[in-house]
């Protein structure tokens, strides 16, 4: 399950950007895009962030997933398709290979919610 180690890199990513606020940065959603063409279980993805995060700065954080799906473009045909993930991948116009992928290999952090927590100077 490369889903754990994914999480876990993900997770170092927010501290390294949570470390560099101002104290009392609490995050309450972490958004992901993720595509349809990565291989990545995104309820899997769910399951590993939720226990790896039980505890520390993440605890009441939610990840939220958007998946972008597969979209190539055959330059023969002129002709955008949508691939069934897992079938053949070839032009349904003119059977030619899948060689330009538009969208569905995303894997990024999309934004950070969060609250500026300002105590008042004493």
């Amino acid at each position: 399950m490369h889903e754990v180690d994914m999480t876990k890199a993900l997770i170092q990513t927010v501290r390294q950007w949570w470390e560099s606020q101002e104290n009392g940065t609490k995050i309450s959603a972490v958004h992901l895009i993720v595509g349809q063409f990565t291989s990545v279980e995104p309820d899997s993805l769910l399951f590993a962030f939720e226990v790896q995060t039980r505890q520390g700065f993440l605890s009441d954080a939610k990840l939220v997933i958007t998946e972008t799906p597969l979209i190539a473009f055959c330059h023969v045909c002129q002709l955008e398709y949508s691939p069934q993930i897992g079938s053949m991948y070839s032009c349904p116009g003119c059977g030619g290979p899948m060689e330009d992928i538009r969208s569905g290999r995303e894997l990024k952090i999309d934004r950070i919610e969060y609250e500026e927590n300002h105590a008042p100077n004493l």
